[in-house]
């Protein structure tokens, strides 16, 4: 099956659907963070993660009237203590269940924060030079091209703006995941990246995600991960690494399998 029989709004809807019943189960990423995270934050102690250590120092300042733009990173965490800290944040993501948690931690806490649903890929709601930054957090694997999102950050952000992204290593995308070889602790390769779900897997597997209302994933090569930022017109200021610190597959236990990247429009 090519990516092509399933149409880019079906890939959207489905994972739609699925983060909104991962939210619904509290997965780690829809657990809200708590009012101390939130007076702490008001306080001028704070910090968000686009995986899971600290950001690098410099990465992302004193935010106080900064306008920022949380990609596809509801779920009530990221967007609060950014605005607890000082900023103007809008998030968009595809989920209502992922954004509804952000708006109860604003409720609770008297937060003002703007959120929209929509797909990272189309930003075409936000003028030019929106924002000051753009926080994007592991997402980009649920959408089949990737272009189209740095394109769009490129435009609705100033210049001198920032765009603060992270995503997976596509080596871990390479492995075959059979859980006999997991067991085993061997990593037989079997996909080639980039990868697709919806093209690489057997009609039989792809047919078992769908029912099991998993998301369906797409492993983005580096060229299109940071060349993409850099075909946009960014320019890469930081990059850095970080471990899985909860390996789920055989080769998070080897190298580190977190990326993140720290982009500038000039």
């Amino acid at each position: 099956m090519s990516d092509s029989q399933i149409s880019h709004p079906d890939v959207l809807e489905h994972n739609r659907a699925a983060w909104d019943r991962q939210a619904a189960t509290k997965c780690e990423w829809s657990r809200p963070v708590s009012a101390q995270v939130i007076a702490s934050a008001r306080l001028g102690d704070w910090a968000v993660h686009l995986t899971p250590c600290a950001l690098p120092e410099g990465w992302l300042p004193d935010v106080r009237g900064r306008r920022i733009l949380c990609l596809a990173s509801g779920g009530g965490q990221q967007a609060p203590v950014l605005s607890a800290a000082g900023a103007h944040v809008t998030v968009l993501d595809a989920s209502a269940a992922q954004l509804a948690q952000d708006e109860m931690v604003a409720r609770r806490e008297g937060l003002t924060l703007t959120t929209i649903q929509g797909d990272m890929r189309d930003l075409s709601t936000f003028a030019d030079a929106s924002f000051d930054c753009i926080f994007h957090p592991i997402s980009n694997l649920y959408v089949p091209d990737i272009r189209p999102v740095w394109q769009a950050c490129f435009r609705v952000l100033r210049a001198g703006g920032s765009l603060l992204s992270s995503f997976y290593n596509p080596v871990v995308f390479v492995e075959d995941r059979d859980p006999a070889y997991a067991t085993q602790g061997i990593i037989r390769p079997r996909f080639k990246v980039p990868y697709s779900d919806v093209r690489d897997l057997t009609s039989v597997e792809l047919a078992r995600k769908q029912s099991s209302g998993e998301a369906l994933v797409f492993g983005h090569s580096l060229g299109e991960q940071i060349g993409g930022q850099l075909e946009a017109g960014f320019v890469l200021k930081g990059f850095y690494e970080d471990e899985q610190p909860n390996p789920r597959f055989v080769i998070d236990r080897f190298l580190p399998t977190f990326l993140a990247t720290y982009a500038l429009k000039p």
